[in-house]
């Protein structure tokens, strides 16, 4: 009875990660039912961005439960946008070279300050190793340390330089 009353309240969310140097995993991550940043539940990439090294993993296909460390976690994919249209200040498209060969081609929708709203600006957060991307209906969040380089298509259109 006590060790309920200690137990945090989780759901589990259906993930893909990449992890190095295993590869593709398929299984779910947990997710508090209360965020401590917004109302409702957290989100992958909180969850993904603690600052604990390792976080809970169940795999499907041999079931198991393991403690990935969160850094050789490349990166994280599952079906679904994950933002708010109406809190992202300015889309931002970026092509994103990964050190393991990986291309992704995508848009950040990030609610940023109007001063510091820049592509790199983003990239530069210190207190988040994982970014969001969006790939067509999909999220993929990004472990920033295994990017190799991020391009931009259009010099004329940006504000990054």
């Amino acid at each position: 009875m006590e060790i309920d009353l200690l137990r945090v309240p989780k759901a589990s969310r259906q993930v893909i990660f990449w992890i190095h140097p295993e590869g593709r995993v398929v299984g779910s991550i947990f997710l508090r039912k209360h965020s401590a940043y917004h109302a409702g539940s957290e989100t992958p990439l909180e969850a993904l961005n603690h600052p604990e090294p390792f976080i809970v993993f169940k795999r499907e296909n041999p079931q198991e439960l393991r403690f990935y460390n969160r850094k050789s976690v490349i990166r994280v994919e599952y079906d679904g946008k994950d933002y708010h249209v109406a809190t992202a200040i300015k889309p931002l498209p970026c092509q994103m070279h990964m050190m393991d060969g990986s291309f992704i081609k995508g848009t950040i929708h990030e609610p940023l300050h109007p001063n510091k709203a820049r592509l790199l600006d983003y990239l530069n957060k210190s207190e988040d190793a994982f970014i969001n991307v969006q790939v067509d209906e999909n999220t993929i969040l990004v472990n920033k340390s295994y990017i190799n380089y991020v391009h931009i298509d259009n010099l004329e259109d940006s504000d990054d330089v």
